[in-house]
């Protein structure tokens, strides 16, 4: 069987590097606000993480019916209120500025699919960051200007530069990351042996 991550995240695919397995990446084209319109409890991370990392492998599956699907979607939020991917540089800037100095939520949901079985599970995360300061308003500034915050949820990525804000974290670095890889590598394990 042949492993595809159902994902065009560059950050999904150099963690699922890590675990050694060969793989394809083969985008997902599923509608997400659909798929948000059909859940029962949009304001729990663990069910909107967890559906969306669903119809991203179902999407993918339909494609490559025996192959083994990896999907995957992370969502930030604070207070109930989702951090999707900032719309520009002043949306990043007020993402940041509304996050500094308490500690938010990064669910990261994990489906791994194919024809006759599916695992789907999420792993969650709190991150603290610092409060304002001049030192943090001008990091925030330089981080939003530089472009890389706008492809990320919560406008911030924990491995570069927006890993300067944090304070600290409770949970998994590379589930903030993108994709818990340690956990997903115990749940790939069993299908072995494919194409390694």
């Amino acid at each position: 069987m042949k492993l595809i991550l159902a994902s065009q995240s560059p950050r999904r695919r150099e963690l699922l590097a890590m675990t050694g397995f060969s793989f394809d990446v083969a985008p997902a084209t599923c509608d997400e606000r659909h798929v948000l319109g059909t859940l029962h409890d949009k304001n729990s991370p663990k069910h909107v993480v967890e559906a969306l990392s669903l119809a991203k492998a179902t999407s993918v599956l339909a494609d490559y019916p025996d192959a083994i699907v990896l999907g995957a979607d992370t969502v930030v939020s604070l207070d109930g209120i989702f951090y999707g991917k900032p719309e520009d540089e002043a949306d990043a800037r007020r993402m940041l500025r509304e996050l500094a100095g308490r500690t938010h939520l990064v669910s990261t949901g994990v489906t791994i699919l194919t024809s006759s079985s599916s695992d789907v599970f999420s792993v969650l995360s709190k991150v603290t960051f610092y409060p304002l300061s001049p030192i943090i308003e001008l990091l925030i500034d330089r981080y939003a200007a530089s472009g890389a915050s706008l492809d990320k949820a919560g406008a911030y990525g924990i491995q570069e530069l927006g890993g300067l804000l944090i304070s600290g974290i409770q949970g998994d670095f590379f589930s903030v990351m993108g994709l818990p890889v340690a956990e997903v590598y115990q749940r790939l394990a069993p299908f072995a042996p494919f194409d390694r």
